[in-house]
């Protein structure tokens, strides 16, 4: 049995594809388990972990963890589209949005599951 297999089923999708997820909860479970602390502790490091991958995205535009993947924000320029209601062409605003790329060990990881 996997460390991560407490995860459930997206709704609305047939068993035996490719649809788990795993929420906060489930995640807090999984490293309360690995770690062999309690849910309460578990809790305070994942929120810990996530509030601190957030400060540094918004402060410094990145945070690199080796291995695992690299939080970034990338800059989404000002473009023209469409409102699909009335086809009448709008301005968007230029802005910035969160990204990430998986580094070696995650895509290593994800390539050797099995199918």
């Amino acid at each position: 049995m996997h460390k991560c297999d407490i995860m459930s089923q997206k709704k609305g999708h047939k068993p035996g594809k490719e649809n788990k997820i795993m929420n906060k909860t489930e995640l807090v479970e999984v490293v309360s388990k690995n770690a062999a602390i309690s849910k309460a502790e578990a809790q305070k490091v994942v929120t810990a972990t996530l509030d601190a991958i957030v400060a540094g995205v918004v402060s410094d535009g990145k945070v690199i963890l080796p291995g695992f993947g690299t939080f970034e924000t990338r800059q989404r320029s000002a473009r023209n589209g469409r409102n699909p209601r009335t086809g009448e062409v709008i301005k968007i605003k230029a802005t910035k949005a969160p990204a990430f790329k998986p580094g070696k060990g995650m895509k290593d990881a994800v390539a050797k599951k099995k199918k």
